[in-house]
């Protein structure tokens, strides 16, 4: 049975889930999005994920057709139809259509909303006990001048370029570095270090999304007692570093054993990387007061 998606006030089956060829988003990737958790019927930081979308709206200038309760309770909604407790949601706002192939998007009127739920479980089991390989990517990280990393845009090419050569490099995932050299972050997850009992981060202003796992992360081990610091990061810190792992909404927390062919630490994830993964997935569970219904 096909899936029901929520598109522009209603709910269809995935087939008959259609946009016009015409929309600003497939035209000139003129939209934005966002990719969300399901625990257990738990919606992981459902408000934190929708008032950031309104945040790359706002800094897009794109209207967004519904208030943000609306938008948690359609989330709810749509994984109820779906039977769905443990999922991932995406949700996706467009330009819409409007002038033919005018770049133009203030005659654009009619934005579309769209949420798609979809059963989803986590990364191979195996990443998360032997860790992941990593390798530094030619490809740099937008300037935050140029396009803000900050809005999760419907123009992706700056990750799926990495994304290309972290396949083509045949390992896991890429290091993508701004500009200037530093570390910013990797195709879709934010990049922590351990080094003498302390986590260090790049800070956002040096091109890493500000991620709701990160933050969470972040919280988590402060909490913990674990010191944790946003510092500018090169790849001497990473070559160097007791623990490297990544986080993501889709990836959670998993450690980093090599990059650009340097053994990290003993080339298996570490006991901070061990303790905030375990920490994490009780966290998950029971932090939210958004619930899926059936």
């Amino acid at each position: 049975m096909m899936n029901w998606i929520f598109i522009n006030g209603e709910y269809v089956r995935q087939e008959d889930a259609k946009i016009s060829i015409y929309d600003h988003s497939f035209l000139f990737g003129d939209g934005i999005f966002e990719g969300i958790r399901a625990y257990s019927g738990n919606v992981f930081r459902l408000r934190e994920h929708v008032l950031r979308l309104f945040d790359s709206a706002k800094a897009l200038l794109l209207p967004v057709p519904y208030t943000v309760e609306q938008i948690e309770n359609i989330v709810l909604e749509t994984l109820s139809r779906n039977k769905l407790e443990t999922a991932y949601i995406r949700l996706i706002l467009t330009r819409g259509e409007g002038g033919g192939f005018s770049l133009d998007p203030f005659i654009c009127k009619d934005p579309q909303f769209i949420c798609i739920t979809v059963a989803f479980d986590a990364f191979p089991e195996k990443y998360y006990n032997s860790g992941i390989e990593i390798v530094t990517v030619p490809t740099r990280r937008n300037r935050a001048d140029v396009l803000s990393p900050q809005v999760k845009s419907l123009n992706y090419l700056n990750n799926v370029l990495v994304k290309i050569e972290a396949i083509n490099a045949g390992v896991q995932d890429g290091l993508m570095l701004n500009t200037e050299g530093f570390v910013a972050e990797g195709t879709t997850q934010n990049v922590f270090f351990v080094k003498n009992g302390i986590i260090c981060t790049p800070p956002c202003s040096q091109g890493a999304l500000e991620g709701i796992t990160r933050n969470a992360v972040m919280e988590l081990a402060a909490g913990m007692g674990i010191t944790v610091k946003e510092q500018t990061v090169t790849r001497h810190d990473i070559y160097t570093a007791d623990e490297v792992f990544m986080t993501g909404t889709a990836a959670e927390i998993i450690g980093v054993v090599k990059v650009d062919g340097r053994v990290i630490g003993n080339g298996t994830p570490g006991e901070y990387t061990r303790r905030l993964y375990q920490t994490y997935k009780m966290f998950v569970l029971g932090s939210e007061i958004h619930t899926a219904q059936h």
